[in-house]
C-alpha cells in the first residue's frame, strides 16, 4: 500500500484525549523539575537560576509546535521519507565521529553543531529508525518470518546503527534502539526462533563490550556492589540512592533537596529521577512511574486499534521507545540496572530529546485520530489483531490468502 492510496480510509476524529493529558502532565512536571534540579548548577555556572529552565522552555515550545503539526499531518506520508530520513540520521551519527565536527563532553562524542545549535543525532535516529522499521516490515508482510529476507536484513541494519552509537560511545541509546526495534519486529510477526537468536546474540555481544572496556567493567562491578567504591565507580549510584533514602515517603519538599547541591552528578539531566525521589519521596516517584505506565497503555491502545499495519507498528514503536527509555533511566538510578547515561523522556533537560519525543507523540496522536472504533473492531474481529497474526496456519479456514486479507483490513 502506498502512502497516497489506502485500502481503507477511516474518517478523522479527535485524538486520544487521555494520551494528550498524560503528555501534557509529563511535560509540565518536567519543566518544574528541570528548574528545581538545575537551580544550583545554573546559578554557579551561569549566574542565573533560570538558565536551564529558559532553554528547556524554548525546546518545549518547538516540540509542541512539531507535535501539533504532526498530529494533523497524515502519518502515511512518513513512508515516503522513511528511507531518506534514516539515511540522513545515520549520516549525522557518522559526522559526530569526524574530528572537528563532533563535540566531546564527559568522554563521549555525541553532539554536532548544526545551524548554531548543538544537536544530538542519536535522538533523531531513534525516531527515523522506528519509522523506517514500521514501513519496511509492513512491506515485508509474510517475509518477516523468512531468515534470508526478514531476519538477516533486520539484524544487519540494526548492527550498523548500534555500531555507530557504540563508537560515540552511547550504550544507553543503543539498548533503547535494540529493545524498540526488536519489539516492532516481534509485533510484525517475527518467528519466536528469530527472537531467541537475536536475544542470544545481544547477550553474547554484551560480554566482550563490558569485559574489554575498563569503564564499562567498572560500571558493571559498581552495579553489583556500588558501596565497594562509593567515591569512585559507585559514586553516581550511591548519591542517587542517598537521594531516594532522604526522600522517604513524601519527600523533603519541592526545591528543598540537598543532593543537587553539587553532590549528585547531572541532577537536571540523567539523574533527575533521583531529585524527584528526594524532593517528592516515594509518592512522587511512584506517580511518575504511573504516568509512564498510563502513557504506555494509551499508546499501545492506539496501536491496537490503528487502521493499518504501518500505523500499528509505528504506534507500537513510538510507545515502546519512550517507555523503554524511561524504564532504563529509572532502573539505573535505583541500581536495578547497570549504570548507563540516558535521559528521562519529557522530564530531563535536553533540547534534542524533548523535541524528538514531542514530535513522536504528534505522530502517535495522528494515528489515534484515525483509529477504528473499538466496538466496530470487536464486531469485525472478535479475537483481535494478534490472534489474526499468530493463529496457526494449518487450522481450517486460516489460509494464506485469508491472512493477507485480514492484515489489509
Amino acid at each position: 500500500m502506498s502512502a497516497k492510496r489506502r485500502l481503507s480510509a477511516p474518517a478523522l476524529h479527535g485524538p486520544d484525549y487521555p494520551l494528550v493529558l498524560v503528555i501534557a502532565a509529563l511535560l509540565a512536571f518536567g519543566l518544574i523539575m528541570v528548574y528545581s534540579a538545575s537551580v544550583v548548577t545554573a546559578y554557579t555556572s551561569f549566574r542565573s537560576q533560570y538558565y536551564y529552565l529558559f532553554k528547556q522552555s524554548i525546546s518545549a515550545g518547538v516540540g509542541l509546535a512539531a507535535m501539533v503539526v504532526l498530529m494533523r499531518f497524515d502519518y502515511q506520508y512518513l513512508r515516503l521519507v522513511s528511507l531518506p530520513g534514516l539515511l540522513a540520521s545515520m549520516g549525522m551519527l557518522a559526522m559526530v565521529l569526524l574530528p572537528g565536527l563532533g563535540t566531546e563532553a564527559y568522554g563521549a562524542q555525541r553532539w554536532i553543531q548544526l545551524f548554531g545549535f548543538q544537536v544530538q543525532p542519536s535522538e533523531f535516529t531513534k525516531v527515523t529508525l522506528t519509522i523506517y522499521m514500521a514501513h519496511w516490515l509492513t512491506e515485508k508482510r509474510e517475509q518477516v518470518r523468512d531468515f534470508a529476507y526478514g531476519f538477516i536484513p533486520f539484524t544487519i541494519l540494526l548492527a550498523i546503527v548500534v555500531g555507530l552509537l557504540l563508537k560515540q560511545p552511547d550504550m544507553g541509546t543503543a539498548f533503547v534502539i535494540v529493545l524498540t526495534a526488536t519489539s516492532v519486529f516481534f509485533a510484525a510477526g517475527a518467528h519466536p526462533l528469530q527472537l531467541a537468536i537475536l536475544v542470544a546474540t545481544v547477550v553474547i555481544a554484551v560480554v566482550p563490550l563490558i569485559r574489554f572496556a575498563p569503564y564499562r567493567l567498572e560500571r558493571f562491578l559498581a552495579f553489583l556492589d556500588p558501596w565497594a567504591k562509593p567515591l569512585a565507580s559507585g559514586y553516581h549510584v550511591v548519591q542517587a540512592l542517598l537521594a531516594f533514602g532522604a526522600g522517604g515517603l513524601t519527600g523533603a519538599g519541592l526545591g528543598v533537596g540537598r543532593q543537587k547541591f553539587l553532590y549528585l552528578p547531572f541532577p537536571h539531566t540523567d539523574s533527575i529521577f533521583a531529585v524527584i525521589g528526594e524532593e517528592l519521596g516515594l509518592v512522587g516517584s511512584v506517580s511518575v512511574i504511573a504516568l509512564f505506565l498510563f502513557f504506555a497503555y494509551r499508546g499501545l491502545r492506539v496501536s491496537w486499534y490503528a487502521p493499518d499495519q504501518f500505523g500499528r507498528l509505528l504506534a507500537a514503536g513510538i510507545t515502546f521507545g519512550i517507555a523503554f527509555q524511561a524504564m532504563i533511566n529509572m532502573g539505573v538510578l535505583t541500581s536495578t540496572l547497570p549504570f548507563t547515561g540516558i535521559t528521562l523522556p519529557f522530564i530531563s533537560y535536553g533540547g534534542s530529546s524533548l523535541i524528538t519525543t514531542l514530535a513522536s507523540c504528534g505522530v502517535l496522536l495522528n494515528i489515534s485520530r484515525q483509529t477504528v472504533h473499538p466496538d466496530a473492531r470487536s464486531q469485525s474481529n472478535p479475537r483481535g489483531y494478534f490472534w489474526r497474526r499468530y493463529r496457526r496456519p494449518h487450522l481450517p479456514g486460516f489460509g494464506r490468502g485469508q491472512r493477507l486479507a485480514g492484515r489489509a483490513g
